[in-house]
């Protein structure tokens, strides 16, 4: 696969998350971008976090209540502590991870930063989620794992991104394939439930700015987990999700991610 080159004259959606969540991985054009963006989406700073907070909720979750010990994470974005390895390998340190991402600076960070504990593992590849089977077929993808035991795929605010639902429901799909039952798939995706005409003005400020978005209802959400067997609480905004007191205490109207966790059977 060929490796995308670093733009830093373009805004990338990774580096705009990292910008707002407080980060200094990111250029001229993503604070640009991320300025002109929250004038019309102005809680998308405390949204991301409540998500976040989620990622950090539901793989603990996984890890110590279902007993997963490898995890795919794709589109992990730039490193923004917690990282998934430092949650799981926290319950349990001989944890696998292996981080997906194609934008070159994730890649530069994450292997500079992103290390995990001796006795578990922590590997890194350059991949595109639109390209699954490269994924799936790459030695990274093979080294990590062991596909007799359940692996649980995060797809944590990323397939707001893949706008055509066709598309998504193939990529999750794909990389569900060789994963054995009793693997888990973690996601979540903008909504514009509890927010519309905010989330709806944001996500077409993000597609002016040549990132196309998509904000889903909760059916369509829940139809990304078809074939699945969605855990308590289903499919619900993500500081309803088995939330702790951080979470609890975010409104409704500032968080606009819908996220759940489904087992395969």
């Amino acid at each position: 696969m060929a490796r995308i080159e670093l733009n830093t004259e373009v805004p990338h959606s990774a580096r705009i998350y990292d910008y707002l969540l407080g980060g200094k991985d990111n250029f001229v054009a993503d604070r640009a971008a991320a300025a002109a963006i929250t004038v019309d989406w102005p809680h998308l700073a405390i949204s991301m976090r409540a998500n976040r907070n989620y990622m950090a909720r539901q793989a603990r979750f996984i890890a110590a209540e279902l007993g997963i010990r490898q995890f795919l994470d794709i589109g992990a974005g730039l490193p923004t502590a917690p990282n998934l390895h430092e949650v799981v390998q926290e319950v349990a340190p001989e944890s696998r991870v292996l981080y997906v991402d194609n934008d070159p600076l994730v890649l530069v960070h994450a292997r500079a930063l992103l290390t995990g504990s001796p006795q578990g593992r922590t590997a890194y590849l350059d991949a595109d989620l639109h390209d699954p089977d490269a994924i799936v077929r790459s030695a990274e993808f093979h080294e990590t794992f062991d596909l007799t035991r359940p692996v649980a795929l995060s797809l944590i605010a990323i397939l707001q991104f893949i706008v055509d639902d066709a598309e998504a429901h193939r990529i999750i799909d794909t990389l569900m394939a060789p994963l054995p039952p009793g693997s888990v798939l973690a996601l979540s995706t903008v909504t514009a439930a509890s927010a519309p005409d905010e989330v709806n003005r944001g996500v077409a400020a993000y597609v002016a700015r040549g990132i196309d978005e998509k904000a889903r209802d909760r059916a369509e959400v829940e139809k990304l987990f078809r074939g699945l067997d969605l855990i308590d609480p289903g499919v619900t905004l993500v500081n309803h999700w088995r939330p702790d007191e951080a979470a609890r205490a975010v409104p409704d109207a500032h968080v606009h991610m819908y996220g759940g966790v489904a087992v395969k059977r």
